[in-house]
């Protein structure tokens, strides 16, 4: 059994869970037990990486083979480990932010796809080293999901 604490919660205009069309700005609020200081340096990068829980994702629903992307019948029946859905085992998201500006203990950021209230797990830098050297390849259902996901 792992527990983990949460970092901060997220503040957003987007309340309900849906697929597609993220859009807007959000908020990465730090919990009580940390103060402005746990931000010292980060304004000096462009983007960080975030690491929360789908905390209204179904436990039952919790998918653990291979299915249709989105029930698509179009698209081949991949693992779970293939999709990014929120009926992962865990619940866990991970997503690249820009961040916009600081504010205390609120990151100001955009490029979220976590609504109102989500539980931030981590948050780090997003590092050139980091990120791979070669040409990053996906199927073309992939590219189809992508097209409606960011508004």
């Amino acid at each position: 059994m792992i527990q983990i604490e949460p970092v901060g919660i997220v503040r957003s205009d987007r309340t309900e869970i849906c697929d597609d069309h993220w859009t807007g700005q959000s908020q990465i609020v730090l919990s009580d037990s940390f103060g402005s200081e746990a931000f010292a340096g980060i304004d000096e990068f462009s983007h960080l990486e975030i690491l929360f829980h789908f905390h209204k994702a179904d436990p039952n629903k919790i998918s653990r083979g291979a299915a249709h992307p989105r029930n698509n019948p179009d698209w081949p029946k991949v693992g779970i480990f293939v999709r990014r859905g929120k009926n992962r085992p865990n619940h866990l998201g991970l997503t690249v932010v820009k961040l916009l500006r600081v504010e205390g203990t609120a990151l100001h950021v955009s490029g979220l796809d976590a609504i109102d209230g989500t539980p931030v797990v981590d948050i780090k830098p997003l590092l050139r080293g980091f990120l791979p050297k070669e040409e990053i390849r996906q199927p073309g259902w992939a590219d189809e999901i992508m097209a409606k996901y960011w508004k």
